[in-house]
């Protein structure tokens, strides 16, 4: 009798971002329909969270617990320092364990938000070199990617997933990213983010004139740090004044987050507009991201996965878009025309471009409908070539990718 797969998902899962853990709610869905004999635990950010919330047992990413704070103690260098060391040897252990290790989705391979390359890539570097020493099959799977700027960065990204197994990508555009940073992606395939796996909510009649606005606490991205605070008040200024806008007309916004770190956001926006018409909704997950855009007659949003909740739900939605993945998804669902860069928020004419999604509302809306039955189908293909690549029948063996 063979015993039972054993699956390791890694990641910084449980750490407050929805979209990641949407990610792997989604990988933990696939595993229970079609693997269900297998035994899954987690290396990942929140350990507690993870476990607490999906009921798999979770080690914790770092043995260094101040990884992402910065240090400037002496104390604090040594001991990040030490971590590096340890982890080597934490990683390996774990990864030696498993059969299969996945990395669900995510933006593993890109730096559009402030990333230093001794954090998160050398801990994905890890993962992937103790796979490919110890036998392990580690698959990245619906990942982001993008061009990267830092040296240090892209030469861990890139040994990454030249040492993984598997690798899927949620846009062609980060399949071509990889392909530049000098990765053979010939046999890399290319599916909807796998938040759209996730189950549809139920399509509540939405309140007339009611906006969902999706915030985020942005200063730009890894190549703008010289000029982050600049590019963070420009962006609070602008979406104040877009939702004082909007609250002036007697409408009814609902503010959306996606990670624990944009709250202060939301909280300095109701102190500017001051109405009982604004109000925070208190997400605590993708499926309470997709119910509150399903209940609005539009959305405009800046996080990715606050986009995909928003389509996903079939709702008109317009994109503050803060890289090149925000710009692809909106095209890919039929609604290129309505993206707004993040860092230039102008009201006047975000506003202009909300008026011109509202006239095509019920236009959007079939579009969207159409879109959403493509991309599931699209997602079962992705579960069935995994399936087939990291849980092989007898007499057949995984082909690598290189």
């Amino acid at each position: 009798m063979n015993s039972p797969v054993r699956v390791g998902v890694f990641g910084l899962l449980g750490s407050g971002n929805l979209g990641n853990d949407g990610s792997l709610e989604a990988v933990l869905g696939y595993l229970s329909a079609a693997h269900p004999e297998a035994v899954v635990d987690a290396l990942c950010g929140g350990p507690e969270a993870v476990t607490a919330r999906y009921g798999i047992p979770a080690t914790r990413l770092h043995w260094y617990r101040g990884e992402y704070r910065t240090a400037s103690r002496a104390g604090a260098v040594a001991g990040k320092g030490l971590g590096k060391l340890v982890d080597v040897v934490r990683t390996a252990a774990w990864v030696r364990r498993h059969d299969v290790v996945i990395v669900p989705g995510m933006g593993v391979l890109e730096a559009t938000l402030p990333l230093r390359p001794w954090g998160f890539p050398y801990a994905l570097f890890l993962l992937c070199a103790s796979g490919r020493l110890l036998g392990t099959r580690v698959a990245l799977v619906g990942v982001g990617a993008a061009p990267i700027g830092d040296r240090a960065t892209r030469a861990l990204v890139r040994w990454s997933a030249r040492l993984a197994a598997y690798r899927s990508y949620r846009d062609s555009l980060s399949r071509d990213a990889m392909r530049e940073m000098g990765v053979d992606t010939a046999r890399d395939a290319v599916h909807p983010d796998l938040a759209f796996a996730l189950p549809a909510p139920e399509s509540p009649a939405a309140e007339p004139g009611s906006v969902c606005v999706g915030v985020m606490d942005f200063h730009g991205g890894n190549d703008d740090r010289a000029r982050a605070d600049e590019i963070h008040r420009r962006y609070l200024d602008g979406v104040t004044r877009f939702v004082r806008a909007l609250v002036e007309e007697g409408r009814r916004v609902r503010l959306l987050t996606g990670d624990a770190c944009d709250a202060p956001v939301v909280a300095a926006i109701l102190d500017a507009v001051d109405s009982p018409l604004v109000s925070a909704a208190e997400a605590g997950s993708l499926a309470d991201l997709m119910k509150e855009t399903a209940a609005s007659d539009t959305v405009v949003a800046t996080r990715y996965h606050n986009l995909v909740c928003a389509l996903k739900a079939g709702t008109p939605t317009l994109a503050l878009s803060y890289a090149a993945k925000s710009d692809a998804l909106m095209t890919e669902m039929g609604l290129g025309a309505y993206c707004h860069p993040a860092r230039e928020v102008d009201a006047d004419r975000l506003l202009e471009r909300f008026r011109e999604l509202e006239k095509r509302s019920t236009e959007l809306r079939r579009t969207l409908a159409e879109r959403n039955t493509a991309t599931t189908r699209s997602l079962e293909h992705q579960f069935t070539a995994l399936t087939a690549a990291l849980f092989p029948a007898p007499d057949h063996t995984l082909r690598e990718t290189s």
